[in-house]
C-alpha cells in the first residue's frame, strides 16, 4: 500500500527511521512514499536513493539531503520571492 505525504509532513515519516542510515536503507523503508510536491510527485525511497551520501545522520540531514535532490519546481515556482514586489 502506497502512502502519500505532502513535502511539508515529510518529518513525519523521516522521524520514524532509525538514524544514521544509508540512502539504500532508505530507498528499502520508504519505498512505499509518495511525496506530494507543488507541481507533481516523487516517490521518496527512489529519490533517496540517488544520493552519493554515505550516511545520513539525522532527521535534518536527510530532509537536507532530500530536498537538495528534489526537481526544481518541486517548492513553487523558480525565480520567485515572497520578498519581490
Amino acid at each position: 500500500m502506497t502512502r502519500k505525504v505532502e513535502l511539508n509532513r515529510v518529518d513525519t515519516v523521516l522521524s520514524t527511521l532509525e538514524y544514521p542510515i544509508t540512502p539504500a536503507e532508505v530507498e528499502h523503508d520508504c519505498g512505499d512514499v509518495t511525496i506530494q510536491l507543488a507541481d507533481g510527485e516523487v516517490n521518496l525511497g527512489e529519490t533517496v536513493g540517488d544520493s552519493t551520501a554515505t550516511r545520513l545522520a539525522s532527521v535534518e540531514e536527510l530532509r537536507t539531503e532530500l530536498l537538495s535532490l528534489l526537481p526544481r519546481r518541486a517548492v513553487g515556482e523558480p525565480f520567485q520571492s515572497d520578498g519581490d514586489a
